[in-house]
């Protein structure tokens, strides 16, 4: 695993209690929510690169697997990469209407780019709402280029967001049972339904993943939201599951 000492200056807890903070804003001020993560990822995409790759994001071709309304275009625009995003989703594409030219229509399960084509390629808080998140993983180790990189990054079921929206401690009774309780309580399903769009995704799973990509080195794997004197928590079995929260695997391709 690579030390990367850019991101640990970042992970800070005064940083992870802003984005704590921030969580209670995702249903009613998305504006809040999504454009604090989104400075937060792109800054966080840009230390990986300093410390996997030797370079910033400056000059670089970024694709967004996920990329939803257009908050984080503007964030790694500002960071001098050129951006263009995928998402299977045309409400979530023009939600906040905002104009993103470089984002396409499409699934993370079948990305429709050619093999090698960027330098960078993340996903935030995408996987857990596939069928088959692996599936999407190697697609993005398809898409990256030789010697670049790329970023997994999703919320673990069994942490204390893993229910999203339906709840901090419901879904650990059940998904069916977190989700009825959501629909019952608001008179409407939730916008992540459990065994549709929102899925049972662990720790264990996307670090066996990873160890077994054949076509790129896991470099690195580590709690998103933490700071950096917690990351040891992604080590221990069991404890991981429940308090990792949110697992960021990176990747750099052969």
């Amino acid at each position: 695993m690579v030390a990367l000492p850019a991101l640990r200056r970042l992970a800070t807890l005064n940083r992870s209690w802003g984005l704590l903070s921030d969580f209670k804003y995702e249903q009613t001020r998305p504006d809040i929510f999504y454009g604090n993560l989104a400075l937060d990822t792109s800054r966080m995409v840009n230390a990986l690169s300093e410390d996997i790759s030797g370079v910033s994001l400056d000059g670089l071709k970024v694709l967004d697997v996920g990329g939803g309304p257009g908050y984080f275009a503007r964030a790694f625009e500002d960071l001098g990469a050129t951006y263009l995003s995928v998402e299977p989703d045309v409400g979530e594409m023009s939600a906040a209407g905002i104009d993103v030219h470089g984002s396409v229509r499409g699934s993370g399960l079948d990305l429709p780019f050619r093999s090698n084509t960027f330098d960078v390629v993340y996903s935030s808080n995408v996987a857990e709402h596939v069928s088959d998140p692996w599936a999407m993983g190697e697609e993005m180790l398809r898409v990256t280029r030789s010697g670049g990189m790329a970023i997994l990054s999703y919320t673990i079921w069994l942490g204390p967001f893993g229910g999203h929206e339906t709840g901090l401690w419901e879904h650990y009774v059940g998904g069916a049972f977190a989700r009825d309780r959501y629909q019952k309580k608001h008179g409407r399903p939730p916008k992540n339904i459990f065994g549709e769009s929102l899925f049972n995704v662990s720790c264990k799973d996307g670090l066996a993943w990873g160890a077994s990509v054949s076509n790129a080195e896991l470099d690195a794997a580590f709690p998103r939201y933490h700071p950096q004197w917690a990351w040891w928590m992604v080590k221990i079995p069991v404890l991981r599951e429940f308090a990792v929260s949110n697992l960021v695997l990176v990747f750099k391709k052969h």
